[in-house]
């Protein structure tokens, strides 16, 4: 531990001393176009790194916890969608032989007969969508985990995605840490049984199901990962009501407030209007702030919007007397107004149509009030929108386990990562299925950025905060490996520099950091192999450029994701190499660049450092790119004649893994 807080401050120093020296002295003006988007690019990464380095900070190697009661009631969920049955009933049959007693659930989003049928044949829970579910949003895994969380009791919930057959011990090792009553959560790694040691898909991730894993629980911000992880109800159906509550809090303010506005704007027009009008905009006004005050009183929300709705009723039925002319032009004004829609949580909120029209239009005093009414009708704390009215894990992302843990922990819960493989999983097996899985994880974690940007959400500690940003802002990858695919190019075919020289403070700045840098990746990792994680971190750029551009239109313009949930089985076919195009483009500019480079060299017209340089540059940025190749052309692990993988490939790997995750 000391070695590494020793490394994260060596990176910081020698970080910040190379980037200063970047912004403050060292940028070519005359070709600004790239060397800004050039130090713009390693300042993301000095943060990157940065973020890494307070993530292992506070490593955390947890001791094994004390048992549970042995009365403690579990359901056990198994997800599935369309997954092969064989599949679903290896998992669900497994989860069925956990040793400590509990309800082993089927949770079928595609309602099939077939597997009602078997999970009746083995004398296990069924659970699909009711009719309620019919025509409202559906909220893909999220929906299915609310829809069983109503249909079922236990204290606790082992979460399991279809292909994670657990072990039988899942439960001894786990439930222990909820003895400490304000522990939510309890995730443990996700580890496949089907990659080869190279892992030519970056499968394993044992950097994250590791230090930093690890590193988060030292912060209590381990989060939720989606399967192989332990919920506490309690602590759900409590995110579920203060999460309906404090949405349908936000919609009545809303109201309110555009209420106010449209009611002093028409004072300006209701100048010589019957006395009895100018009283009823005061009675209409006044019952909107006594709302407002009430609101923050904290009185009950049904009886505030009963309440005002009541009293601007009563208000409008005293007059008697309007400009009919211009009561006829409002009234064609609030027939056009949409009053309410289903918002991000599921709650009927007032459209922001709505409040615009009753902010920005100058309305006549009775069309002021009528438009008032036709808002103050449309709140509602019923869940009308929704087959349900409580939703218990977060809907606002394709992926609901970051934002379920991340308003768990600002709730004040606490989470736990237990270092201990407990379960073994099925990873994609060629390299169109993995791009889909990274894609929607992608999405997901930036749908939560936008919609719910930690860095601002009250109830979350300061490190809590920054542990959560890490792993949304490592998804921004992709902007910046751009930027260093084109700088070497530009050099090497342009002569174009972006920085004013490669002298020797360049150099002084720009090497210790790079090898401090390396230096805290390998001793936080406690020689795990992290090569993998960075090629692709750089490799798949598109993914990462598509994931953000996807989700900042479906977050701010409404735009659809085209959700796809993951194949669990192997696609046929041979390379696709379809898939890689603009990664293939950016390497074949590489090469040319550098024999257009050597051939600039040799003709006099480039300084031979910078030319060494970039060449370098080049070839690292191809190796990188290398892994690509090994990816589209991998045909997937080597399973016997049953379809299985090789028993003595499991056995090995089991032993191996018995006392702690291989990572």
């Amino acid at each position: 531990m000391v070695a590494v807080r020793l490394l994260v401050i060596l990176t910081l120093v020698t970080g910040a001393n190379y980037i200063l020296w970047r912004w403050l002295a060292s940028l070519n003006w005359d070709a600004w176009w790239i060397a800004v988007p050039l130090v713009a690019a390693e300042t993301y990464s000095l943060i990157d790194v940065l973020l890494f380095g307070m993530t292992v900070w506070r490593i955390k190697h947890r001791t094994p916890p004390a048992a549970a009661p042995p009365d403690t009631t579990v359901d056990v969920f198994v997800t599935t969608y369309n997954e092969p049955l064989e599949l679903v009933m290896r998992t669900a049959l497994a989860a069925q032989r956990i040793r400590h007693p509990h309800s082993t659930w089927i949770l079928d989003d595609g309602n099939r007969a077939e597997l009602r049928q078997l999970a009746a044949r083995h004398g296990l829970g069924y659970v699909t969508r009711s009719t309620e579910w019919e025509g409202m949003p559906r909220h893909a895994k999220a929906g299915n985990l609310n829809n069983a969380l109503m249909m079922t009791s236990g204290e606790f919930l082992l979460i399991l995605d279809a292909d994670q057959v657990p072990s039988p011990d899942i439960l001894d090792k786990t439930l222990g840490y909820f003895n400490h009553h304000q522990v939510a959560l309890v995730q443990t790694p996700q580890y496949f049984i089907n990659v080869p040691d190279s892992d030519p898909l970056g499968s394993q991730a044992p950097l994250f199901y590791g230090p930093i894993q690890q590193g988060k629980d030292g912060w209590n911000a381990a989060f939720f990962c989606g399967s192989n992880a332990v919920l506490r109800r309690e602590a759900l159906m409590q995110l579920g009501l203060v999460g309906y509550v404090r949405e349908t809090e936000k919609s009545v303010r809303r109201a309110l407030d555009a209420s106010r506005s449209a009611i002093r704007k028409a004072r300006r027009t209701a100048a010589g209007a019957p006395e009895l009008l100018q009283q009823t905009l005061d009675e209409v006004e006044a019952a909107t702030l006594e709302a407002r005050r009430r609101l923050d009183d904290g009185e009950p929300l049904s009886e505030i919007t009963y309440r005002v709705r009541r009293r601007v009723d009563l208000a409008v039925q005293t007059v008697v007397q309007a400009d009919l002319s211009a009561l006829q032009s409002d009234l064609a004004e609030i027939a056009a107004m949409s009053a309410v829609e289903v918002g991000e949580a599921g709650v009927p909120v007032v459209t922001d149509d709505a409040i615009q029209r009753l902010s920005a239009h100058d309305w006549s005093p009775l069309g002021a009030i009528e438009s008032v009414q036709a808002v103050l009708d449309a709140l509602s704390v019923e869940r009308t929108g929704e087959a349900q009215p409580v939703m218990p894990l977060a809907t606002i992302s394709v992926t609901e386990d970051m934002a379920t843990a991340m308003r768990m922990h600002a709730m004040g819960w606490h989470s736990v990562y237990h270092h201990e493989i407990l379960a073994h999983g099925l990873a994609p097996e060629d390299l169109g299925t993995m791009l889909t899985q990274r894609l929607r994880w992608a999405q997901g974690t930036i749908q939560v950025f936008l919609r719910e940007n930690p860095l601002v959400q009250r109830g979350l500690s300061l490190g809590q905060r920054l542990m959560y940003f890490a792993t949304m802002w490592s998804y921004f990858s992709g902007f910046a490996a751009v930027v260093y695919f084109a700088a070497p190019v530009i050099y090497l075919l342009f002569g174009i520099l972006p920085v004013s020289s490669l002298s020797a403070d360049f150099f002084v700045r720009f090497i210790p950091f790079m090898v401090v840098n390396q230096i805290l990746f390998a001793v936080a990792g406690r020689g795990i192999p992290t090569w993998r994680g960075q090629q692709y971190s750089l490799a798949l750029f598109p993914t990462w450029i598509k994931a953000c551009t996807t989700a900042a239109r479906n977050v701010w313009f409404g735009r659809p994701l085209d959700f796809a949930v993951t194949p669990k089985d192997r696609q046929d076919g041979g390379p696709r190499w379809a898939l890689i195009r603009p990664q293939i483009v950016v390497s074949v500019l590489l090469v040319l660049a550098a024999i257009a480079g050597i051939g600039r060299l040799v003709a006099g017209m480039s300084e031979p450092i910078g030319t060494f340089v970039n060449v370098l540059w080049m070839l690292f940025d191809l190796l990188v790119m290398s892994i690509l190749v090994r990816a589209v052309r991998y045909r997937g692990f080597r399973t016997d004649d049953s379809g299985e993988p090789d028993a003595g490939t499991i056995e090995a790997r089991t032993e191996r893994t018995a006392n702690g995750p291989e990572l």
